[in-house]
């Protein structure tokens, strides 16, 4: 078996998607026989395997990574801002691919976005849950549940704003750390305006797993995603998703899903809210959307795609490529 070092920018401890990530591929890789340690940057003893999250962030790690192993195997994975946002513009993350004998990202629209040399050599592993809590909304209100930090690239207050736009007994709760104080206080001033709105801070990932099956819908209103991990725990779980209409969603849920609203549109969004609370004939068109999507994002199927990453990644001829 190998020995695999997993890089990720995301500190131990931290509710980073990056962060859990890593944890979850190493205990696939770690059930399957290989000796795997996470660290947030190269330590620099030797590996078989480097697998390193997001190419911006990650690249000195790469860097170092290749200068001490020229022929190394190495697996570079497109987590969210470094494909949307740092590949146009950073030469350290169009790097990282170039050193890379294997690029994975989250979903398969992903691709799209990388030049025809880079597509070559690109890998999709879906994310997974193994939630367990099963769909039960509550009977005595309508709940909308936003699930992720509040920064800039999640548009997080979209669906504060479609409040605006409804009438009655309807709820928006919004869990995660905010980023910034700026954020902190946007999501004060959104309470104070409406009290349908809550904001809960951070909370556990069991925690928010519970809110999320106590909801009638998931929004995620991402500006910009890598591939939303909470889509998996929401597909599992068994709750609609009413989602932006934007790449990474559109990976996660199929290019027909009946749930999408245009990017920054909060009345887009009070409609399709609307629309879910008042016919049951389209709660059950979103739940069968995502129940016949459901198996992609099962462990076992992340276990498997990763396993066929590794083993490709490990059988490469060697080419030295040097910094």
């Amino acid at each position: 078996m190998a020995r695999i070092a997993i890089v990720t920018p995301a500190r131990a401890g931290t509710r980073n998607g990056n962060r859990h990530t890593a944890q979850r591929w190493a205990a696939h890789l770690r059930a399957a026989g290989h000796r795997v340690s996470v660290d947030t940057a190269w330590n620099g003893r030797p590996c078989d395997l480097l697998v390193a999250l997001h190419a911006r962030r990650s690249h000195q790690s790469i860097l170092d990574y290749r200068k001490q192993s020229p022929t190394g195997p190495l697996v570079v994975v497109l987590t969210g801002t470094d494909l949307y946002k740092d590949l146009p513009a950073s030469r350290t993350a169009r790097r990282s691919l170039q050193f890379a004998d294997l690029i994975v990202t989250l979903q398969p629209e992903a691709k799209n976005k990388l030049s025809r040399k880079f597509q070559a050599k690109t890998r999709v592993v879906y994310q997974s849950s193994d939630a367990s809590v099963r769909h039960a909304a509550p009977k005595d209100r309508i709940r909308v549940t936003v699930v992720g930090h509040l920064r800039e690239e999640k548009d997080p207050f979209r669906a504060a704003c479609a409040l605006a736009h409804l009438t009655g007994d309807i709820e928006i709760l919004q869990i995660g750390d905010a980023l910034s104080p700026e954020f902190a206080n946007q999501a004060r001033q959104h309470m104070k305006r409406d009290a349908r709105y809550r904001w809960l801070g951070g909370r556990t990932h069991g925690q928010a797993l519970g809110w999320i099956a106590r909801s009638h819908a998931l929004v995620v209103s991402s500006a910009m995603e890598g591939g939303a991990n909470v889509i998996c725990e929401a597909a599992r779980i068994g709750t609609p998703v009413l989602a932006s209409r934007m790449s990474g969603n559109i990976g996660m849920l199929g290019r027909n899903y009946p749930g999408y609203f245009p990017l920054f549109d909060e009345r887009a969004l009070s409609r399709l809210i609307k629309k879910l609370i008042e016919e049951k004939k389209y709660r059950q068109i979103l739940k069968r959307a995502l129940a016949v999507r459901r198996h992609l994002f099962a462990p076992s199927a992340e276990r498997a795609a990763l396993a066929r990453v590794v083993r490709e990644a490990l059988a490469r001829p060697r080419v030295e490529s040097r910094p």
